[in-house]
C-alpha cells in the first residue's frame, strides 16, 4: 500500500489492493456511481473490482482523497511488472474507467504518476470517463436494449421496427416446442452443471471460430465461477446471472452475465449447435429481456462488437472507447513499440468489411484444423 500527495493537486492518493477497501470506501464508491448519472453498469461497481482482486495479484485501486478528507474518487486498475497498467479485468471487462466525483482536480498524468504507472490501457472506457477520453484512439458503439418502459413496450417496438425478425424468432420457438419438447426458461439458474455446460459450449465456439479461448485462462474461469455464486441481496451492484433455455429439460442455450439493480451486462452467451436451426440464442435473449424487465432491470447492455443478432435486438447504443493514456518518457516509447502496431493492424482490418470477412474465414479454418 502506498500513500502519496500529488504535486500541484489538492488530492491525496492511497493505492491499495481491492480487498483492503473498507466498508465506508465501498459505500462512497457506490454513492459516486449513483451521482454520476451513468447507467449502473456492474463492471463499474466495487464488487467487480473486489472479485477481480481475488484472482489477479496485480489488481489495485487508487483511493483519491479530497480537501474534506473523504474519498472523491476511485481508480481500479492492474499493474504489470514494468509499470504498464490496464483496466481492471482487462480482456473481459465491458465497461472501464475511474469513478470520480465532480470535486476532483486531477489530470490523467497526475493519477498515473501517483499509481507508478507509465501507461494505462483500456478497450471499453465508459463515455463518462472524461479524464482518459482525450487519450482514446477509437470509439465504438455498444448496443443496448432499453426495457425501462417494460417488456411489452419493447416487444411492440420490435414488432413495428423488425416485424420479420420477431415473427421468425417466435415461430422458431413454437416449432422447437413441437419438434423437440416443452420449452422452459430459467432467468437465474443456480445449477452449477448448467454453468459448466455453458462454459464448454463457449470454449468450443472460441475454438471453432479460431479465437482465443478465454476459459482456458484459469483466472477468467475462476472469476466467472465466483461471480456466479454471488446473489443480488449480497452483492447488489454486481452479481452473476445465469439464464438457461431448456427443451425437454435439456439445456439448448445459456447466457452468463452480470447485473446491478437496473442494468444487465450481457457477457457469455452460447448454445448447443445441434439446435442451431431453431435460433435458440435469439429465443433466449427475448426471454431474458422479458424476465429482466420483470425483475426491475431497465437496460440490457449487449456489449461492444458487431453481430447480426445485436442489430436485430438493440434499441440504441452507448459509446465506449479504446486506447491508452501514456506518460512521457522511455516507458511511453516502449508501450508504443509493443502495442500500437497490433492495435493499428486490428483497426485496419475491422474498418474494411471485405478484409474482415477474409480474416474471419481464415480464423474459422484455423479453428477447424485445431479441432482435428
Amino acid at each position: 500500500m502506498s500513500d502519496v500527495r500529488v504535486r500541484g493537486a489538492a488530492a491525496r492518493i492511497r493505492v491499495v489492493r481491492p480487498g483492503e477497501l473498507d466498508t465506508g470506501e465501498i459505500e462512497r464508491w457506490r454513492e459516486l456511481r449513483a451521482l454520476s448519472g451513468a447507467p449502473a453498469n456492474p463492471f463499474m461497481e466495487p464488487e467487480f473490482s473486489l472479485a477481480v482482486g481475488r484472482v489477479r495479484p496485480g489488481a489495485r485501486v487508487a483511493v483519491i482523497g479530497g480537501d474534506s478528507g473523504g474519498p472523491v474518487g476511485f481508480f481500479p486498475y492492474e499493474r504489470g511488472p514494468l509499470g504498464q497498467g490496464r483496466a481492471i479485468g482487462f480482456g473481459v471487462s465491458d465497461s472501464q474507467g475511474p469513478v470520480l466525483g465532480p470535486e476532483h482536480t486531477l489530470t490523467a498524468g497526475e493519477l498515473l504518476s501517483a499509481c507508478s504507472l507509465g501507461s494505462w490501457e483500456f478497450d471499453n472506457l465508459e463515455a463518462g470517463g472524461g479524464l482518459f477520453v482525450p487519450d482514446a484512439a477509437e470509439a465504438f458503439d455498444s448496443p443496448v436494449i432499453d426495457i425501462g418502459q417494460g417488456y411489452e413496450a419493447y416487444e411492440a417496438a420490435l414488432r413495428a421496427g423488425s416485424p420479420k425478425f420477431f415473427r421468425t424468432t417466435t415461430a422458431k420457438e413454437r416449432r422447437l416446442a413441437r419438434q423437440a419438447g416443452e420449452v422452459r426458461f430459467v432467468f437465474d439458474e443456480r445449477d452449477p452443471a448448467a454453468l459448466r455446460t455453458l462454459m464448454a459450449w463457449k470454449s468450443a465456439q472460441y475454438r471453432r471460430t479460431g479465437r482465443r479461448d478465454r476459459f482456458a485462462k484459469e483466472w477468467i474461469s475462476t472469476l466467472v465461477r465466483q461471480l456466479a455464486a454471488d446473489r443480488p441481496d449480497r452483492a447488489p451492484g454486481c452479481s452473476g446471472v445465469l439464464s438457461v433455455l431448456y427443451v425437454a429439460d435439456r439445456p439448448v442455450a445459456a447466457h452468463f452475465g452480470l447485473r446491478s439493480r437496473t442494468v444487465l451486462s450481457c457477457w457469455f452467451p452460447a448454445y448447443d449447435t445441434g439446435f442451431a436451426k431453431y435460433s435458440p440464442g435469439l429465443i433466449l435473449h427475448l426471454r431474458m429481456a422479458q424476465a429482466a424487465a420483470g425483475a426491475g432491470i431497465g437496460l440490457l447492455d449487449l456489449g461492444r462488437g458487431a453481430a447480426e443478432y445485436k442489430d436485430a435486438l438493440k434499441t440504441g447504443e452507448l459509446r465506449v472507447y479504446e486506447g491508452a493514456s501514456v506518460r512521457r518518457g522511455p516507458r511511453a516509447a516502449l508501450y508504443r513499440l509493443g502495442r500500437e502496431p497490433s492495435r493499428r493492424a486490428h483497426s485496419f482490418v475491422r474498418d474494411r468489411p471485405k478484409l474482415a470477412g477474409y480474416a474471419q474465414r481464415a480464423l474459422s479454418q484455423v479453428g477447424r484444423l485445431r479441432d482435428r
